[in-house]
């Protein structure tokens, strides 16, 4: 374990979260040269709001980026932690499967129930490893409701991705999030610290090739990975973690999840929501997102990854602010804070009715 006396810990994040974003931005940039140079195949190619095929390579810098933040954490910190870490194990191994189920689906538009299958797996994992949500008094209803909550997070994140820079930059402040409050915390030697920032990095460096106009795409490898790794992250930080005054208080812990999440969960409600009136499935892909309607109510690419970028922003200090600063948690807290998440549900889900007689048919 690094002695922080030799090398203070904050210039130690800084040196390393740079040196992340530079590899990713390599990393990015040869999967580009490679795909444009010596052709990657269709099946590694995606369309998604624009109309151009690009390549969908993100995920694989997101994992491999991952993977070097668990070596720097036992080069530089306490490496025999990996192994007592069982919640971190649970994690490894979800968010392993999440990839490689994205990458197959990737290259081969894999059978939907596969997908949820190696989802619904990966749930079960993290209840095998201890990663459950543990705010309802019956444990049947936390696993389930943790089930519910991986499966959810992995398509959310993958019907979210649907528009330049959306999903990475969303992710990448819930992720801040969970920073703010392990550095709030003190705990600067934690493990989960290390790979958020690893994985922050690997988001700021693909967003470099994926901010509109976008040359690549994360892929379903990347979405994936990333619906799993905040699903994690969302179960650990928000829905359990208790708050600054070591209260764990139930309504308190759901609404702060549900705050910072609220960009993914409200684009999901209002497609499902949608589609079902129509008939139609929710897991079919369309025109039809939050996103899909800020556009054709006249905002353009940028302006509505501005957008979303600002409400994840608010809702990420709205709970941080709930988490450490609201020690007499009231009924009229909950009402405020669960009212703020509503209303913003709610204003996305109307650019949905706004936009109506806009949707192409």
């Amino acid at each position: 374990m690094m002695n922080s006396g030799t090398f203070p810990l904050p210039a130690l994040y800084i040196v390393f979260f740079t040196g992340m974003l530079l590899v990713s931005v390599l990393i990015n940039g040869l999967l580009l040269k490679f795909s444009l140079n010596l052709g990657s195949k269709n099946e590694f190619s995606q369309v998604r709001w624009a109309s151009t095929t690009k390549p969908a390579f993100g995920g694989v810098s997101f994992y491999l980026l991952f993977l070097l933040a668990i070596v720097f954490y036992s080069l530089f910190f306490d490496g025999g932690q990996l192994l007592r870490n069982l919640k971190f194990l649970g994690m490894l191994i979800s968010v392993s499967l999440g990839f490689v189920m994205g990458l197959a689906d990737d290259a081969y538009n894999t059978r939907p129930f596969l997908k949820f299958a190696v989802q619904f797996a990966c749930g079960l994992t993290f209840i095998f490893c201890g990663l459950t949500i543990k705010v309802f008094p019956w444990d049947w209803l936390n696993y389930t409701t943790t089930v519910f909550w991986v499966v959810g997070m992995m398509n959310s994140i993958n019907m979210l991705d649907n528009m330049d820079g959306i999903t990475s930059s969303v992710s990448s402040v819930i992720c801040m999030g969970a920073v703010i409050i392990l550095i709030l915390a003190g705990n600067y030697g934690n493990l989960n610290l290390v790979v958020l920032v690893g994985v922050i990095a690997g988001i700021f460096g693909f967003l470099y090739y994926n901010w509109h106009p976008s040359r690549m795409y994360m892929g379903d490898s990347g979405s994936q990975f990333l619906g799993v790794f905040l699903a994690a992250t969302g179960v650990d930080y928000f829905w359990n973690a208790p708050d600054a005054y070591l209260q764990v208080i139930q309504s308190k812990q759901i609404i702060v999840a549900l705050l910072i999440f609220v960009v993914p969960i409200a684009d999901t409600t209002t497609v499902s929501i949608n589609r079902l009136l129509k008939g139609h499935s929710p897991f079919v892909g369309g025109r039809d997102h939050t996103t899909h309607h800020l556009a054709y109510l006249g905002f353009s690419d940028r302006q509505i990854a501005m957008i979303m970028i600002g409400i994840s922003l608010f809702t990420m200090m709205v709970s941080i602010f709930v988490i450490n600063y609201i020690h007499d948690w009231q009924v009229w807290h909950a009402c405020v804070f669960g009212g703020l998440f509503l209303g913003i549900v709610a204003a996305l889900y109307s650019t949905s009715q706004l936009s109506k007689s806009k949707i192409p048919g």
